[in-house]
């Protein structure tokens, strides 16, 4: 039997160790959830809910234990973590909370002799492929609404995090989730590429990389089958001159920071305007030598963990010193965190100044704690600098002129404009992206619609 060994990068020790199914084991997670699918699908929307809310109140109960054990999957702080809980229970509630009104049937206005109405269908089995950066988070997107919706799930977690997909399943049973309604898959890639070539699974959500995502593609093939894809970003801020500097210097230096930079929608690129610039980064500056401490997550007072493993580390190094080595510098020393060490998951933070477009920091995704800014002297300038990239998941615009944020939001190539915010999801909002970040929906009204399929109704009631 093939294993999986779970590194903590904590430590980097093995934190615990996970079987890969076999092929036919698969299989029969596959049948027994389109068997099940079958009945779920015509449970009362009621008791749907009910279920849901349980599985939340799982998440409450278990909340320490669940924080601990993210730590040493993946190395953020326990603070951090609750942070997730708090938000997977804010989305989840939400997402009950339009649930009905979502998946009513849609009338159509009277027409004399007829009865016309569309009624939403779930898809039938749901394959969702999750990442390890915010497990929970990226699960709730996709798994609660397709829930909801009458769908049978099945996910298959980033190794990194096989514990939480479990996790899900023991909240669901707790919650009287009927059997194989829910289920995970702890598989390798050539067992998921026939995972996403079974005819019974009817939709695929994934959330990762650009790479990943074009192997997915690869794996549906011809299938006439809905997709949705979340694959990362690039996102850029924008700090005009108007805009309350000090403000904006917190909240971009966390937007960048917090996970250890390791979020699809982390700030990684700042355009400031020249008469605000050098206030900006000297705010910058002061900020990450005064709040940041890297060193061990289950510290109280550490708010910088170790990025997933060493690998990653040395991938954003990397981006470090290419540009360095093109004419940026370094503003952080590293020596003012002494647990960044190479060949480890530890690094230090980074600002680097006099970036430019010819650097991978600026063109390819880093994921890790690194902020690099770039001085511009117009708003047409930064719109220019912010859609030069094969990216668009996210931009923020800080200014205190709403009007003028809206019309440079209107010419951004990006799946969700923020003013005076960054790095934060509203359930309410549809969270989407655009050329390389992906295509298809989650949260909202409209992360209903992609887990489900409309069937129209036409019936002459007189003749």
């Amino acid at each position: 039997m093939q294993t999986v060994e779970i590194i903590s990068p904590v430590n980097g020790k093995i934190f615990t160790t996970k079987n890969y199914l076999k092929e036919t084991e698969a299989e029969n997670v596959i049948h027994a959830a389109h068997i099940a699918q079958q009945k779920w699908k015509n449970t009362a929307i009621d008791t749907r809910i009910e279920i849901v809310q349980k599985f939340i109140n799982f998440f409450e109960e278990k909340s320490v234990e669940i924080c601990e054990e993210l730590t040493w999957l993946m190395g953020r702080p326990k603070k951090q973590n609750l942070n997730e809980i708090n938000g997977f229970k804010d989305r989840a509630n939400y997402l009950i909370e339009i649930s009905k009104e979502s998946l009513n049937n849609y009338l159509l206005p009277e027409k004399e002799n007829f009865k016309r109405f569309i009624k939403r269908e779930p898809l039938g089995v749901i394959l969702v492929i999750a990442p390890w950066n915010y497990p929970y988070l990226c699960m709730v997107n996709s798994v609660v609404p397709a829930i909801l919706a009458g769908n049978s799930i099945i996910v298959k977690q980033s190794p990194q995090t096989f514990p939480c997909a479990e996790r899900f399943a023991e909240a669901f049973k707790t919650a009287g989730l009927p059997d194989n309604v829910y289920q995970f898959l702890h598989v390798n890639h050539d067992v998921a590429d026939k995972v996403i070539k079974n005819l019974k699974i009817q939709f695929v959500q994934f959330t990762g990389s650009v790479r990943g995502g074009k192997e997915v593609l690869k794996s549906v093939g011809q299938r006439f089958i809905g997709t949705g894809f979340e694959l990362g970003g690039k996102d850029p801020a924008y700090v005009r001159e108007d805009a309350d500097v000090d403000y904006a210097a917190e909240n971009l230096i966390d937007g960048a920071f917090y996970n250890s930079g390791q979020s699809c929608c982390a700030v990684e690129r700042v355009y400031v305007h020249e008469k605000v610039y050098d206030k900006f980064v000297s705010n910058c500056v002061e900020l990450t030598k005064k709040n940041y401490k890297l060193g061990d997550p289950n510290n109280k007072e550490t708010n910088l963990g170790p990025v997933i493993n060493a690998a990653a580390a040395a991938a954003i190094r990397s981006h470090i010193t290419d540009a360095v080595t093109k004419g940026a510098t370094n503003l952080i020393e590293e020596n003012l965190f002494p647990s960044n060490k190479v060949g480890t998951a530890y690094i230090a933070p980074a600002i680097l100044v006099n970036v430019n477009h010819n650097m991978k920091v600026m063109m390819d995704e880093t994921f890790g704690p690194v902020l690099p800014i770039q001085k511009v002297s117009s708003d047409e300038e930064a719109v220019r600098l912010m859609n030069d990239s094969e990216y668009g998941l996210t931009a923020s615009i800080w200014t205190k002129d709403e009007k003028k944020a809206f019309e440079i939001g209107e010419k951004l190539e990006t799946g969700t404009v923020f003013m005076n915010r960054c790095d934060c999801l509203d359930p309410g909002l549809a969270w989407s992206g655009v050329k390389n970040s992906g295509r298809g929906v989650s949260l909202s009204k409209y992360g209903f619609d992609a887990v489900t399929r409309p069937k129209s109704f036409h019936f002459r009631v007189k003749h």
